[in-house]
């Protein structure tokens, strides 16, 4: 099987109070799609951008190759006559509900939209107005960690259902997945070509698929997705993917018991078992 591309594996931990702490701390690549949605201020885009220029090779590649994800996701999914909206990000945001369910609690929970309200200054104190300034830039720990949740989760849905599906039922299982507090994301390599970007959260025991630049499977054939169990039984298919749902993501559930994921390429109409070798495999194991 395919190994886990260690550079694409990124668990969205605790993030600092601003980004310089961020990227001190090694999330650079965490960053990528807030950067990528022009979702950060222009001095925090100048700071990532001198740490990218001078990071080791491996992590200056994985952070640009999901800036190109993510803006060809943005430009694949509006027409060349048609800019994406200036306010695309902000339109996602503002319709998500806070952070969390039930009774669980969002750290550092803030407002949909706007995100920030700034207080008004009064009189001439140019101090409050430096102070308020630096708090407008600031974004607490855990709106940190949702915005990068929320660009991630904007660049998968925009791949193949759309800005008005997405934010539509934020209980379907592909908002609840990537939503998670535990979510971790990971890129494999495809061996026909391109990755498959896999969103894994235990908590909802279900994994997102996204295939990018992965080509169609040759004529009369198809991908098939499987679990490998972790007791080494046979592969459980959990279903296929032809070339028009190549663009789209998917959803597998059940995934506690697996070890990994797997896709292989297997005639139309699919395979009661694997009857290939992977062309792609994730563990889902941590």
């Amino acid at each position: 099987m395919t190994e886990m591309n260690n550079q694409g594996n990124s668990r969205r931990g605790t993030f600092g109070d601003t980004v310089s702490a961020d990227l001190a701390s090694g999330r650079a690549v965490d960053l990528a799609e807030l950067y990528a949605l022009d979702a950060v201020t222009e001095a925090e885009r100048s700071a990532i951008d001198h740490y990218i220029s001078s990071a080791p090779d491996a992590e200056r590649a994985t952070f640009k190759e999901r800036v190109r994800q993510a803006r060809e996701t943005l430009a694949e999914t509006f027409t060349a006559e048609e800019e994406p909206p200036s306010d695309l990000f902000a339109r996602i945001v503002a319709q998500l509900p806070a952070q969390g369910s039930g009774n669980a609690q969002a750290p550092d929970a803030a407002p949909a939209a706007p995100l920030h309200q700034p207080a008004p200054v009064t009189g001439g104190d140019e101090l409050t107005a430096a102070r308020q300034r630096r708090e407008e830039r600031r974004r607490p720990a855990g709106a940190r960690r949702w915005l990068a949740g929320v660009a991630a989760a904007a660049v998968i849905a925009l791949g193949g259902v759309g800005v008005g599906a997405y934010v539509a039922d934020q209980n379907d299982p592909l908002n609840q997945v990537i939503r998670a507090d535990d979510v971790r994301e990971a890129s494999v390599p495809v061996s026909a070509g391109g990755t498959a970007t896999v969103l894994i959260s235990s908590s909802r025991d279900a994994v997102v698929v996204k295939m990018n630049g992965v080509p169609a499977p040759p004529a009369g054939k198809v991908y098939q997705m499987w679990l490998i169990p972790k007791d080494g039984s046979a592969p459980v298919s959990q279903g296929l993917m032809d070339e028009a749902a190549l663009s789209k993501p998917a959803v597998v559930k059940g995934i506690a018991s697996a070890a990994a994921l797997g896709i292989t390429v297997e005639p139309v109409g699919g395979s009661a078992s694997p009857t290939f070798p992977t062309v792609a495999a994730a563990p889902l194991s941590t």
